[in-house]
């Protein structure tokens, strides 16, 4: 059994893949490709009449990405599967009305600071700061409107390594209750490599904690309404020796623990469902930060990888982030209706959130996340999509 990267099952041109699981691997035959492509279109209006843009990302080899101005939300990402069969493999809406009615951030981009903060609590030289608690006792991916939920401008931008669109926001001096006039931009990129490319660039005039990272939901199985699937039978390998370990209320207690001799540990590939059982967290599932190392990388470092048996489909993860959110979905309770009517179970999707760890300006040995006036914050996080063929 080989991996292959995407063009191949699309009989389409590719460069070699990487290595998937520990299979072999072998160059594509090259083949005639598709003009890459961005296009622009209507995503609807808010309540409040303001236009929504949806933008289209289509690189040469057939992979497409969808995303809108509302939260920068990743709204659709089309793969093949081991026999070419295209397949949408993140959870979302069919509408705008369903992101802007609520949802646990399918796609969507996260700020000022994702994951969270104690008791909403936070001190920055020398002064204390207050921001809302919407997660029980602590502040949760920016507050009651994050950056989730705000309108972004958008525009088609010149990337060689792709169709890509430029993503800008301006969060005010005190919005959520943060300090600072921050800038932020991201560039969601399709590359040639069958890669999702997000790049975050952030400015501020004051000092103000920051952390970005992308919510989206991931099922390499998609199916339709009749004949709906968990994401349990995932294999997963995660580049994490340590995790941090939470409260009661998923607040690290600031120790980094190992993960080996234990349901924890995914330093080998396993399935997400063979030892779920045996966690003890409420709801029972996966909601852990991985330490993937000390400090922000200069360049992407391979992070993660998932593959799905049944489809093929699988995926790899680069990030310069030294953190990374496993989540599996434990709060998807069956109450949305997702694209084409379907379910939202638990378990029905999983997270890879690239980002510092939770509650880290509480805590002075995790990778600072203060981004200091005039200087700038950037982060690179690359989803790598392959599949295997017999």
């Amino acid at each position: 059994m080989k991996i292959q990267t995407l063009a191949l099952a699309l009989a389409l041109a590719a460069t070699p893949a990487t290595l998937l699981l520990g299979a072999d691997t072998q160059p594509a035959q090259p083949a005639p490709a598709m003009k890459s492509s961005v296009e622009k279109s209507s995503y609807g209006k808010l309540p409040d009449g303001t236009e929504i843009g949806q933008y289209t990302l289509v690189n040469s080899n057939g992979l497409s990405c969808k995303v809108i101005t509302f939260g920068a939300i990743i709204t659709e990402l089309r793969a093949p599967d081991s026999t070419g069969k295209m397949g949408d493999i993140v959870l979302g809406f069919d509408n705008l009305d369903g992101y802007v009615k609520g949802h646990p951030y399918f796609g969507a981009a996260i700020g000022r600071v994702a994951n969270r903060i104690a008791k909403g609590q936070f001190k920055l030289n020398g002064k204390s700061f207050s921001v809302a608690t919407n997660n029980g006792p602590n502040h949760l991916h920016g507050g009651i409107k994050g950056f989730d939920k705000v309108v972004w401008k958008a525009e088609v931008y010149t990337n060689q390594l792709g169709p890509c669109v430029k993503f800008t926001y301006l969060s005010p001096d005190g919005e959520e209750g943060y300090p600072g006039n921050l800038t932020v931009i991201i560039l969601y990129t399709l590359t040639e490599k069958n890669e999702l490319r997000i790049d975050y660039m952030a400015k501020s005039d004051k000092d103000t904690p920051i952390n970005l990272t992308n919510h989206s939901y991931f099922n390499l199985n998609p199916k339709d309404k009749e004949n709906q699937a968990d994401i349990l039978g995932h294999i997963v390998q995660l580049n994490a020796k340590r995790y941090t370990p939470v409260d009661d209320t998923l607040i690290p207690t600031g120790e980094l623990k190992k993960v080996s001799g234990s349901p924890m540990d995914f330093t080998k590939p396993m399935p997400i469902g063979s030892r779920i059982g045996k966690l003890t967290n409420t709801p029972r599932g996966y909601d852990h930060n991985y330490v993937l190392k000390s400090e922000v990388s200069q360049s992407p470092e391979f992070a993660a990888r998932v593959y799905e048996p049944e489809s093929g489909r699988g995926m790899e993860i680069y990030t310069t982030e030294p953190g990374l959110q496993f989540y599996t979905g434990n709060f998807l309770d069956g109450t949305l209706t997702g694209k084409g009517g379907v379910v939202y179970k638990k378990h029905f999707g999983f997270c890879m959130e690239t980002d510092h760890f939770p509650d880290s300006i509480n805590h002075p040995k995790f990778p600072t996340i203060v981004l200091k006036a005039g200087e700038t914050y950037t982060q690179t996080t690359i989803h790598k999509f392959l599949v295997r063929v017999e």
